[in-house]
């Protein structure tokens, strides 16, 4: 009897270290399998709010800014409409004048003027523009110190388009000087006599040099402040009255005119 409980003793045991040992055997042996994973996964709202691409931002800066895309400064290429307040101050440094014929003392005196000023500017390099102004100014003549007197001459528009060539020392910056040459004509219309001794008034087309002095100032987006001087060398040449009429009166004026200007300028 103890010979066969051992014996069964020793049975047992063998079958518990035989249950035990096959289900690892199993798992080492099993095969090796690569499933795909699925990436159709569920985020939370945050995780896709930090996903989702985002939309390039948005560089409309309106007229009066200055965005990313605004050039800086003026350069080639760039066309400028202006429009200032333009004063005219004749200077009438030199005058003559004749009485049928006859030269006697005096001279013209001219009356100053403000008018608006229409411009417009082109660059054909970065330091290179071409500009062309036109304004029309009214003006009074008289003639002072004169034999008979001072006389009321009359009045006239002057219409003096003037074209200048012009050199920029710093293109691309917000301050920008400059310095130009250039060429007036000047003719004159809506000419009216004073009355009284004055009945019949013509005045001469005339035309001469100029040079410049200014600045452009970037304000904002494309828009820019503007001044500008100008000095034109004109000669006036007048008749008051027909010959023979006993009251001929000739002038010859240097109205060498400065012109002076400051505005506001859009670049297109």
């Amino acid at each position: 009897m103890k010979t066969s409980f051992k014996i069964s003793s020793a049975l047992l045991t063998g079958f518990v270290a035989a249950a035990v040992a096959a289900p690892a055997a199993q798992a080492q042996n099993a095969p090796v399998v690569n499933a795909p994973v699925s990436t159709n996964m569920v985020l939370a709202p945050q995780a896709q709010a930090m996903a989702a691409p985002r939309a390039p931002a948005s560089d409309d800066c309106g007229l009066f800014k200055t965005c990313s895309s605004t050039k800086i400064g003026l350069g080639k290429g760039d066309f400028i409409v202006r429009l200032s307040a333009l004063g005219v101050i004749p200077e009438d440094r030199d005058s003559k004048l004749w009485l049928n014929g006859s030269a006697i003392p005096g001279h013209v005196k001219t009356t100053n003027q403000v008018m608006p000023e229409l411009t417009f500017e082109y660059f054909f390099t970065d330091n290179i523009s071409i500009d062309l102004i036109a304004a029309s100014t009214r003006h009074e003549v008289a003639a002072k110190g004169t034999p008979l007197g001072n006389i009321d001459v009359g009045s006239a528009w002057a219409l003096p388009p003037t074209i200048t060539l012009a050199w920029h020392f710093r293109p691309h910056k917000r301050f920008n000087p400059y310095v130009g040459v250039g060429a007036t004509l000047a003719w004159f219309h809506n000419v009216s006599p004073a009355g009284g001794l004055v009945q019949k008034l013509n005045v001469g087309v005339t035309g001469g040099p100029s040079v410049n002095v200014g600045f452009d100032y970037q304000l904002v987006g494309n828009w820019f402040f503007n001044m500008d001087a100008k000095q034109m060398f004109l000669r006036m040449h007048a008749w008051a009255n027909d010959r023979g009429s006993g009251a001929f009166i000739k002038a010859h004026d240097s109205l060498d005119p400065t012109v002076v200007g400051a505005g506001i300028e859009y670049r297109f």
